[in-house]
């Protein structure tokens, strides 16, 4: 059975009419950013604005970018998402209410707790829980309705 694991929170309602949810990927393999970027603009209302494959290209762009959702590996060519996730919540502003959704190989329960309570929103494992981070997408984040 799959589960995602979800952090308790309130649904975050960050889509305006006719807006598309900007996603903004961390990840270093470009086998799974290629596979990634057209599943995730599959989803209506959905549109993928940028990448970044280490930590600080990672926190450069979302330092100067507006964004909604961020898509975080943990392990990267340079640095870490762990990293990303801990500079996020020293961060003050309006990037606070984006959400955070963790992508890895790496599912244990430690990791799953420690990216949760870094203030990750939800966490999926790449092996088999891809699907339901477009799932969440929709269902979570109101990113599939007309």
């Amino acid at each position: 059975m799959q589960t995602v694991h979800v952090a308790q929170m309130e649904r975050h309602n960050i889509m305006a009419v006719d807006a598309a949810l900007r996603i903004f990927i961390v990840e270093d393999s470009p086998v799974i950013r290629d596979r990634l970027i057209p599943l995730l603009e599959e989803v209506k209302h959905v549109k993928v604005v940028g990448y970044a494959e280490t930590e600080a290209d990672a926190k450069q762009w979302l330092s100067q970018n507006r964004w909604d959702v961020l898509v975080l590996d943990l392990w990267l060519r340079e640095g870490t998402g762990i990293g990303v996730l801990t500079w996020l919540g020293q961060r003050p502003g309006s990037d606070r209410r984006a959400v955070r959704l963790v992508l890895t190989n790496e599912a244990g329960p430690e990791v799953r707790d420690l990216c949760l309570a870094l203030g990750a929103d939800a966490f999926f494992d790449k092996s088999g829980e891809i699907d339901d981070l477009t799932d969440y997408l929709r269902d979570r984040l109101g990113a599939g309705g007309e």
